[in-house]
């Protein structure tokens, strides 16, 4: 039996939400260490969309939407996208 498909977790850039509010979602959804995190931010800054993090389809739409209800609730418009691994995304 084959491996269950993988998805990326693609963090998309935008105007408003902050870089402080991107660190905190990818090190408390996410569990990435802070050094990692502000890299991840960086990077989604700088390229317009960054890869945060790869999981089987239930897990990265779980925390993707997880993440974009703490945007949601604390008035960011940070987008989330999942797309397979296996897809060019950009």
């Amino acid at each position: 039996m084959a491996p269950p498909r993988q998805y990326n977790v693609i963090f998309h850039n935008d105007d408003v939400t902050t870089m402080d509010f991107v660190v905190y979602v990818l090190e408390t959804v996410f569990s990435k260490p802070k050094s990692v995190a502000v890299v991840l931010m960086l990077k989604v800054h700088n390229e317009g969309s960054a890869i945060v993090a790869t999981y089987s389809l239930d897990i990265a739409r779980s925390k993707a939407d997880q993440a974009t209800k703490m945007a949601r609730d604390a008035g960011f418009p940070l987008r989330i996208t999942c797309e397979p691994e296996d897809s060019i995304p950009f």
